[in-house]
């Protein structure tokens, strides 16, 4: 996998502080929303404004509970299934993208849609149309029930065979050993994935790679930054929903590079003093799907606990943005 991506520039050798015996806080960068969570939450935010509430959102329209709440305080409306949307209702796709199914029961229930999946993600959904048209099997490495998942492997079901666990690659079946690739879900742990395409390819050495990265720009980046600290830490705090997979990620990263400790939380409240025992060093980050604010919520915590010094370790420089969705372009110059 390539190290770096158009609209990022690489931080090049990264000075990382030692410790002296006080207490600090090492405070990754990157961190926090990747562009397209950014173009998604803007997304609800510009359809409320624009043809005010409700608005519906199918799923979560990204894996974090204060950017949820903060929506549905303001008219949007969570629902599991498009057929819970009231016939010719306004609805946003989340983020993870949907399948060609969900699309075709919008369309039934005559209901307009804005389109709110990562171009990131509606790339590997691309692949797959691609490589199914071209009759490959299409060994697809993600979590299984995760929202991008299920609308990945929709495009072409009868191509794509999920694989998530080792015990998933004994179980792989291929018609043709020689038409075979491998794609992934964006949000993986980038170590992780390529341990399982090294699996795959002992069983498939003529297995094929993506045309390009599917992990991510941003899910890379923050796991980077977590590396370059984490064996300084003796804790790291991730900022980040339990259903986040990018987030959960940084922590088992953290752990493998080094961290004595690492937890997961979603505000500063749910740390526990506990962990704080002989402590001198603290790592903070927080996944693709949250907020600043819930980060400086939890510097303000740990200063109130003695880590009032920060350093900031930065690894790249994200300048990425994504266009809104052009149902939402179209309206804005409509009015």
């Amino acid at each position: 996998m390539s190290s770096s991506s158009p609209g990022i520039e690489p931080a090049g050798t990264v000075d990382v502080p030692r410790a002296d015996g006080r207490k600090r806080v090492l405070l990754a960068k990157p961190r926090g929303y990747c562009a397209g969570v950014d173009r998604a939450v803007i997304a609800v935010e510009k359809a409320l404004e624009l043809y005010g509430p409700p608005v519906y959102v199918r799923k979560e329209i990204v894996h974090n509970r204060h950017v949820v709440e903060t929506l549905r305080e303001r008219g949007a409306i969570f629902v599991d299934e498009t057929t819970e949307v009231p016939e010719g209702a306004l609805v946003v796709f989340s983020a993870h993208g949907v399948s060609p199914m969900v699309h075709a029961e919008a369309a039934e229930r005559n209901l307009k849609t804005i389109d709110a999946t990562c171009p990131l993600v509606t790339k590997v959904h691309k692949e797959v149309n691609r490589f199914a048209k071209d009759d490959y099997d299409i060994l697809l490495i993600g979590h299984e029930g995760h929202e991008e998942v299920e609308g990945t492997a929709g495009e072409a079901p009868e191509h794509v065979q999920l694989v998530d666990t080792a015990e998933d690659v004994d179980k792989v079946t291929v018609r043709d050993p020689s038409k075979v690739i491998w794609l992934s879900q964006t949000t993986l742990s980038v170590d992780e994935t390529m341990e399982r395409v090294d699996q795959l390819r002992d069983r498939f050495p003529g297995l094929a790679d993506p045309p390009s990265d599917d992990i991510c720009y941003a899910t890379t980046n923050r796991q980077v930054a977590v590396k370059a600290m984490a064996a300084e830490c003796d804790l790291v705090i991730v900022v980040g929903s339990q259903n986040s997979s990018n987030s959960k990620r940084l922590v088992e990263v953290a752990l493998k590079a080094g961290a004595r400790a690492s937890h997961l939380v979603d505000f500063s409240h749910e740390v526990d003093e506990a962990w704080l025992e002989g402590v001198t060093t603290v790592g903070v980050t927080s996944g693709a799907s949250v907020p600043e604010v819930l980060v400086m919520d939890l510097l303000a915590w740990l200063d109130k606990h003695g880590y009032s010094d920060v350093d900031e370790v930065t690894t790249a420089n994200e300048k990425i943005a994504f266009a809104l969705p052009p149902e939402i372009r179209r309206a804005e110059k409509a009015k």
